[in-house]
Parts: structure tokens; sequence; C-alpha cells
């Protein structure tokens, strides 16, 4: 008869399943101690805590040498205060001839080139506030499209904007100055319609004036009128600048509607 075969049977070692409790207890100890740790950091920081954050705060951090430059030319010769601010993008930086197209109406141009609205928000002190304007124009949102915003956080950005101005100026009248429709950016086109959509339902409510540029500047085929444009095709010319004056124009107040001390 031949042999039986008996497996060799032997029994879990004792200590095997308490070493991985003590481990487990470890995990979910060490696991307390860091969300306790994490739920101790403030949920956001501060908006002037320190240099603004990319792209939390600001598109660049290089904007930084555009306020300095600012601040070196009130110094010599400073704005009037009671003006109508205008600020944004290049579209307001290269209206060279914003004074002589408002004759009357004292202005201050404060635009920076390839800046967008959340970079208006964080200097806001610094382009609006300190000049005490009667009035604030802005245009931006362009670039914010271009650089990947949704039409929906570019409204985000000017409900936000808004709001850092009605912080210090409640009074001052704002209107905003819709995307403006281009050449080289007319792949755009569905994406800055949907963005001007959104912010002129807004812009009521929040008592802003939404001034329609986008419109006046499509040709027949709903396309940018090219001959607006300089030869990059994404600003202005003289004709462009015209017509924005005469669209402008009607929305200017020209006397201070409130009363700084």
């Amino acid at each position: 008869m031949p042999p039986v075969y008996i497996p060799d049977v032997r029994p879990l070692p004792a200590l095997r399943l308490p070493a991985r409790r003590r481990v487990a207890g470890l995990s979910c100890s060490f696991l307390a101690l860091l969300l306790a740790a994490c739920s101790s950091l403030p949920a956001k920081l501060p908006a002037h805590a320190g240099p603004p954050r990319v792209p939390q705060q600001v598109s660049s951090v290089e904007w930084e040498q555009d306020m300095r430059r600012f601040a070196e030319a009130d110094a010599l010769a400073p704005p009037p205060r009671d003006a109508v601010l205008f600020t944004g993008s290049s579209s307001i930086r290269l209206w060279e001839t914003l004074a002589a197209d408002f004759p009357g109406v004292p202005v201050v141009n404060r635009g920076f080139g390839g800046s967008e609205i959340r970079d208006s928000t964080w200097y806001a002190d610094r382009l609006v506030v300190r000049h005490a304007p009667r009035q604030v124009i802005l245009y931006a949102g362009d670039n914010d499209l271009s650089s990947g915003r949704s039409p929906a956080r570019l409204r985000a950005d000017f409900r936000a904007f808004v709001a850092r101005i009605r912080q210090d100026l409640p009074d001052v009248p704002i209107a905003y100055l819709s995307t403006k429709p281009s050449p080289a950016r007319a792949h755009l086109l569905q994406a800055q319609r949907k963005a001007n959509a959104l912010i002129r339902r807004d812009a009521g409510p929040l008592r802003v004036q939404f001034i329609d540029v986008f419109t006046p500047m499509l040709d027949a085929a709903g396309q940018p009128r090219r001959a607006l444009f300089v030869e990059d095709g994404l600003h202005m010319n003289a004709a462009g600048y015209r017509l924005w004056q005469g669209i402008v124009a009607p929305h200017l107040l020209h006397e201070p509607a409130v009363t700084h001390p």
C-alpha cells in the first residue's frame, strides 16, 4: 500500500494579524494628524498678503513694472482728480487720442497692454482708487479668452472687478466695454459672444453700464471689419478708435457723479 501524503499545514503566526492592525492604526493616526494640520491652514490667502500669485491673482507678475511707470508719471505730472478713468488692456493703452477725443471731459488712461480683467482687479488701488475718478471705464476680456479662460470665468472676473471697485468707491459709476472682435482672433468669436452675453446679463443688477463695441465692429457677414485694424489684425487703427469714440461718448459723465472728500 503506497504511503499517504499528508500536507504540512502550519498555523498562521499569532502575531501576524495584530501587526497589521497596528500598522493600520498607525496609518489612521497619521492620516488624522495630516488632516488636522491641513484644516488649520487658511482656506484662501488675503488678497494682498504678498506678491501676486500666477495664475490665481494676475496673469503676469510683469505688470508690477507698469505700476511703477504709472507712479513715476504721476509724480512728474499728477493726473486730474474727478476724471473719467479708462483702464484695461492694450486697446486702452494705445488710445493715444483719448483726451482729444473727449474734449471738455478730464480723462486718465491707465491701460497696460496684454492685461486681463483680474490684473485690473489686483492692482485696483494703484490703477483706479488712488485717482478718485468720477467714472471708471474698463476694457478687458479679449486677452483672457485668448489665454484659455472660459466665458464663465470671464464673467466671474468681471464680477470680482466690480466688487473691488465698489469696496472703495461704492458710488462711482462703472462702464464695461464689451470684448471686441478682431481678424487675428476670429476663432474666438463664439466665445466672445457668449462672454459678452453673460456679462451684459450681470451688468444691470450690478449697476454697470454695458457698452457694446462688438456688434458695430462686425461686417455684413458677421466677421471683424478688417479696415478697423492695423496690420497685425489685433490692434485698432485710427478708424477703429473713431468708431469707439462715437460709441463711448454718450456714456461719459461730464460732471462728477459723487463728491470726494
